[in-house]
């Protein structure tokens, strides 16, 4: 006999497969309801899951919380697609992903990212000033632990929550740097991320480095570029080392103002459709050397290849990080979401990064040199 909880569960999930099938037809006969095949098949995809539950919820030793078996479930689901970048949130996690993009929050001041060649967390650059920053963390350094837990590449975002928390309170994190393990106690503050910063340096050639693509970066770029070119700037060093990456729309916008008409990107999904974002006529039209490393990845390579690939500019200096990938980032009604890889992208001239970055034309491995190398290319276009 089926128990009443367990039937109380199956017509949920009924109800959920239904609510995705635009041609089920439903036939109401008395307490029963009879179902199209394709929906019955559905149901019994769910229905090994649906008894596993009611075993665990018997048998397990504790008291069992039903929330948590769903939202490890739904969990389970996204791990199961084997994409690194694909990821179910709680209503908690998903506002400390929409707080990542804000421009402001609580914690020490790192970009993080899994990686695919091993199972740990590598952090993409400390913010500048940040508390990070002060306590030695650096570019490439990998998270073991956090506060004694381990934490893998797969729930990034656990790591997160339990490294933001109160103003004013300590975490340690346990890093990898090279073959060396070290312990590094940091203390939490308000990080108000200024994304943009600029000035002009020799020979009139103008200077902005982009620390992150969040939802004020393209109005600090603005600003600072018009500044820019009150000073009659011939020429512009744009600094994205470090840059992780962040808002499509707003790399995007930025593109838009440095490469004239032309293409700044295109993806690819998975029935092969092309989306291309362009650009419009308006052009900088001014040489650019845009300075990169291992720690420029994502919307920092697709303003990198934006540049380059429309003859505006070169890269200098090292080896960008290499994601091709696009997600989409998606909230539900209840205030959880997810982040699901919807799309590759390519570059305007048709190249695809993933795994391998963008090669700069100056590769100069010495980080004190590269804004030097960039200037030294910069004069020479402006002769």
């Amino acid at each position: 006999m089926i128990s009443k909880k367990k039937a109380i569960i199956g017509s949920i999930v009924l109800v959920v497969v239904t609510a995705m099938l635009t041609s089920t037809v439903q036939i109401a006969l008395g307490n029963r309801v009879v179902i199209s095949k394709d929906l019955y098949e559905s149901y019994k995809k769910y229905n090994k899951l649906i008894g596993l539950e009611q075993m665990v919820e018997e048998d397990f030793y504790k008291d069992v919380q039903d929330d948590e078996l769903v939202q490890g479930a739904i969990k389970g689901m996204f791990s199961g697609l084997g994409d690194i970048y694909s990821q179910y949130y709680t209503k908690e996690e998903f506002e400390l992903l929409k707080e990542q993009t804000s421009g402001s929050f609580v914690g020490i001041g790192v970009y993080i990212s899994p990686t695919s060649d091993d199972d740990y967390i590598t952090i993409i650059s400390p913010i500048e000033g940040s508390p990070a920053e002060k306590s030695g963390i650096k570019a490439g350094d990998k998270i073991i632990k956090v506060d004694d837990q381990n934490v893998y590449a797969d729930e990034s975002d656990k790591a997160i929550s339990m490294i933001k928390g109160k103003e004013g309170t300590n975490v340690k994190l346990t890093l990898k740097r090279g073959s060396e393990e070290l312990d590094v106690t940091v203390k939490r503050e308000e990080i108000i991320s200024k994304s943009v910063d600029s000035k002009v340096l020799e020979d009139n050639i103008g200077y902005i480095k982009i620390t992150s693509f969040n939802e004020n970066t393209y109005k600090e770029f603005k600003e600072a570029l018009e500044k820019l070119k009150k000073d009659n700037i011939k020429g512009l060093a744009l600094d994205l080392r470090n840059n992780p990456g962040g808002l499509l729309d707003v790399c995007s916008e930025i593109a838009d103002e440095l490469i004239g008409e032309g293409t700044i990107v295109y993806t690819k999904d998975n029935k092969g459709d092309k989306e291309y974002l362009k650009s419009d006529k308006n052009k900088l039209g001014l040489p650019i050397a845009v300075l990169v490393n291992e720690g420029s990845a994502s919307a920092s390579e697709i303003l990198t290849a934006a540049i380059v690939d429309n003859n505006e500019g070169i890269a200098v200096g090292t080896t960008t990080f290499g994601k091709g990938l696009v997600q989409s980032v998606r909230e539900l009604k209840d205030g959880t979401g997810y982040k699901l890889t919807t799309a590759q992208y390519f570059t305007p001239n048709g190249d695809y990064i993933n795994g391998k970055g963008i090669e700069p034309k100056i590769i100069e491995e010495d980080e004190s040199k590269q804004l030097d190398a960039a200037l030294s290319w910069l004069k020479e276009q402006i002769k």
